[in-house]
C-alpha cells in the first residue's frame, strides 16, 4: 500500500494508557504534525471528557482511535515497530535515537503500515512488550530526571516524523517486508521445532527466544525470507 500521504501509514500506540488527559494531548500532538491514526490497548479510562478537552481541536482523532486488548492486536498488519523506552534493557535492540528511527519508520511507511509504541505512565513497555518490535528508540534527556510524560514524548517522535516527511532523500524500501503476524507465526514454528528437537528446554529456556527475537529483528525478515525459513523447518520436522 502506497499511500499519498506515508504520514497515514504511521500508527500510533499507546499501551495501557492510564491518564486520559495523556491520550487527549497525544491526539493533539499527532495532528499538529499530521498524523491520525491513533491505537490505544486497555487504555484504564477511554473515552473521557477530559481526553476531549486536553485534545482541543483533535477531537477527531480520538473520535476515530482504535481501542486493542493487546499489543499483538495493536500490531497486526505492520512491518516495522519501534518501541519507545527510557531505560536500558537488558537483551533488548541496539537503541536509535528519534531522528535516525523516524527516517527509517518513514521510508517503510512510504510502502507499508508502520507502528511506534508507547507504554503506560507508569511503567513503560515491559521487556516481552519491546521485544515484539524491531526497533528500539531513547528520547535524549537529563540524566538526572529523564522521564519524559507521555504525550510529550509522542509529540517528539511526531515532530521528527514531520521532518523526516521534508526530507527528500527518504526513499520507500523496496522490498516486501514479513507483517507482524508473519513473524510471530515464524518464532512461534521456530519454538515448537526447538522443543521437539530438544534444543530448548521450556522449563529453562534461558531467554533463546528472545535473543532469537533480537537477531531477526536486526535482519529486517522480507516475506520471502520467512517462507523460506518456515519452509526450512517444515523439513526438519519430518
Amino acid at each position: 500500500m502506497n499511500p499519498e500521504n506515508p504520514l497515514d501509514n504511521v500508527r500510533v500506540v499507546l499501551n495501557q494508557p492510564s491518564h486520559p488527559g495523556n491520550i487527549g494531548a497525544s491526539a493533539r500532538a499527532m495532528k499538529t504534525m499530521g498524523l491520525k491514526s491513533l491505537v490505544l490497548v486497555s487504555p484504564k479510562r477511554f473515552p473521557d471528557h477530559e481526553a476531549e478537552v486536553l485534545a482541543s481541536n483533535a477531537v477527531d482523532v480520538l473520535s476515530e482511535a482504535r481501542v486493542c486488548t493487546s499489543l499483538d492486536e495493536a500490531l497486526a498488519d505492520t512491518v516495522l515497530a519501534a518501541a519507545l523506552s527510557a531505560r536500558p534493557r537488558e537483551l533488548s535492540h541496539a537503541a536509535y535515537c528519534p531522528r535516525k528511527a523516524a527516517s527509517i519508520l518513514l521510508q517503510q511507511a512510504r510502502r507499508d503500515p508502520v507502528a511506534l509504541v508507547f507504554g503506560g505512565e507508569k511503567s513503560g513497555l515491559s521487556n516481552e512488550q519491546i521485544i515484539k518490535c524491531q526497533l528500539l528508540v531513547h528520547i535524549p534527556a537529563n540524566p538526572s530526571y529523564a522521564a519524559l510524560n507521555l504525550a510529550a514524548a509522542v509529540q517528539v517522535m511526531c515532530y521528527e516524523l514531520r521532518l523526516a516527511l521534508e526530507d527528500r532523500d527518504v526513499q520507500e524500501y523496496e522490498f516486501e517486508a514479513a507483517t507482524f503476524e508473519e513473524t510471530e507465526m515464524l518464532y512461534r514454528h521456530l519454538e515448537k521445532v526447538l522443543v521437539e528437537a530438544g534444543f530448548l528446554k521450556l522449563e529453562q529456556p534461558k531467554r533463546l527466544m528472545e535473543r532469537l527475537r533480537r537477531l531477526f529483528a536486526r535482519t529486517r525478515l522480507e516475506r520471502d525470507e520467512v517462507n523460506i525459513l518456515r519452509g526450512i523447518l517444515r523439513v526438519f520436522e519430518k
